[in-house]
């Protein structure tokens, strides 16, 4: 795996990624701003107080990041009719900046996913070398088929269900890296 992909958030204070922990003591205004989606439904507030296995830390201890390239979520949403925004932004992050962080994979297993407000599996998170960890080139099946029957219901969904995710604990310096949109043709 070459490149993590994270979203580009509304606001930043400086030129590196924190875990909403890290950002709690020094910037107040924005850990509020970004925990409020947390309180959209009754389950995920507990999110907050999630135990991440193996890492033994909580959820907003580390940094999700995303080892698909996000055109992919993007392309299989559109190929269902879905309407999604186009100009979503993305950091392409070069997986050495995150060498000196102790990283996971969530492997995010319909089979074992039982909501926000449970335990995630120990099987569930492998701590991984980010050099050897293999990229996802293509939308995990499970996903698709989540993304069409909440579609087919008029249900709300997340838009990352079922795809792997790296957990990087400790800060991301994205200063100089390149900025990607979701929607933008890719050729991989």
């Amino acid at each position: 795996m070459e490149y993590v992909y994270h979203i580009v958030p509304r606001e930043m204070k400086e030129n590196v990624l924190l875990s909403l922990n890290e950002l709690k003591e020094p910037y107040p205004a924005l850990y509020e701003t970004y925990t409020k989606k947390y309180f959209d439904t009754e389950d995920r507030p507990h999110l907050l107080k999630k135990r991440i296995p193996t890492l033994d830390c909580l959820w907003n201890d580390v940094i999700f990041l995303l080892p698909l390239h996000p055109s992919n979520v993007y392309e299989g949403m559109r190929k269902l009719g879905i309407r999604v925004k186009k100009d979503v932004l993305f950091y392409k992050i070069p997986v050495e900046r995150l060498l000196h962080n102790q990283n996971a994979v969530y492997l995010y297993s319909k089979d074992y996913y039982e909501g926000p407000n449970k335990d995630i599996p120990p099987q569930e998170i492998q701590l991984i070398d980010i050099h050897d960890y293999p990229a996802c080139d293509e939308l995990p099946p499970d996903t698709y088929a989540y993304f069409d029957e909440s579609h087919q219901k008029g249900e709300p969904f997340g838009m990352f269900a079922y795809v792997p995710h790296i957990l990087s604990k400790g800060e991301i310096s994205i200063e100089g890296v390149e900025i990607i949109n979701w929607s933008a043709t890719v050729d991989f």
